[in-house]
């Protein structure tokens, strides 16, 4: 599991390897990802994007943003956390994502950005 705080919020990441919706023969390599967001301020957040920075073995590498996360922009009160699950394909049997969020302090109308550690994505093949 991978787990950072910034700007007062903690993102932690744990992947999984998706056998059933891969497709080893045609180099296609579904992994699915967990995250947990928690609001370590004393005020209430908005997230409102989220940009991916997703890197292949293969030496590939592209960008993904867009609104909300998994169709929501959700509000995550002080002490209080969110979690959700997602996907990633890859061309390769590993690689790695990380990115951001862009979120708004909904006292101040302020917006910040929180990192989102550095994550791989390895076939469990691979770790032997």
């Amino acid at each position: 599991m991978s787990s950072m705080i910034s700007e007062g919020i903690q993102v932690s990441v744990e992947t999984f390897y998706q056998p059933d919706y891969s497709n080893p023969l045609q180099s296609e390599f579904m992994f699915a990802y967990r995250i947990t967001l928690e609001n370590h301020n004393a005020f209430p957040v908005k997230l409102h994007r989220r940009s991916w920075h997703i890197f292949d073995s293969n030496g590939s590498y592209r960008d993904v943003e867009g609104e909300g996360v998994v169709g929501v922009q959700p509000v995550i009160n002080p002490g209080e956390s969110y979690q959700y699950v997602s996907g990633c394909n890859l061309r390769t049997e590993m690689g790695k994502m990380k990115g951001e969020y862009q979120m708004e302090n909904l006292h101040s109308k302020r917006f910040f950005n929180v990192s989102i550690p550095e994550f791989e994505m390895i076939v469990p093949l691979k770790y032997n």
